[in-house]
């Protein structure tokens, strides 16, 4: 790991500070929506490969709007074209965002299990000579319990 010891608090100020922005940003986009697993199925995909294409049809769209039905709204089009480059600009500075946070968190949790390890050896070693110590080593012996209860192949 390139960080060795993430030492860092962050301020309930600031806490409240991230939550209001991320609060504002859905104030902002109101229009968000949340597809079901059917939705994103039957629904076309844009990825980053279809974006010239989306656009070269809007220009052939505006260039030529005498062949498209009177039904076609080439402005609404235009507005989804122009909504698709914003969102996608968006996306990516989040999915940048999400993975810092995600990568910190994993680093700042890797670093916390091994300190809880240690705490744990500590009190194990402990207990067997400090009163009122078992209860303790025992419960936090309960992680490892259940992992390896986790691992254990099942039987045939």
């Amino acid at each position: 790991m390139s960080k060795k010891n993430i030492n860092v608090a962050v301020s309930a100020a600031d806490v409240q500070a991230i939550k209001d922005a991320f609060a504002l940003i859905l104030n902002k986009l109101p229009f968000l929506v949340n597809l079901t697993s059917a939705e994103r199925k039957a629904s076309f995909k844009a990825g980053p490969d279809s974006s010239s294409f989306v656009q070269n049809a809007l220009t052939a769209a505006q260039d030529n709007p005498n062949i498209l039905p009177a039904n076609f709204s080439t402005p609404e089009f235009k507005n989804d074209v122009d909504l698709l480059a914003v969102l996608t600009e968006f996306n990516t500075m989040a999915a940048s965002v999400a993975s810092q946070i995600d990568d910190t968190r994993m680093a700042v949790g890797s670093e916390a299990m091994q300190q809880a390890s240690q705490v744990y050896t500590y009190v194990k070693t402990a207990s067997k000579v400090t009163p009122g110590l078992k209860p303790v080593a025992e419960q936090l012996g309960e992680r490892f319990k259940k992992a390896a209860r986790q691992k254990k192949p099942p039987k045939p």
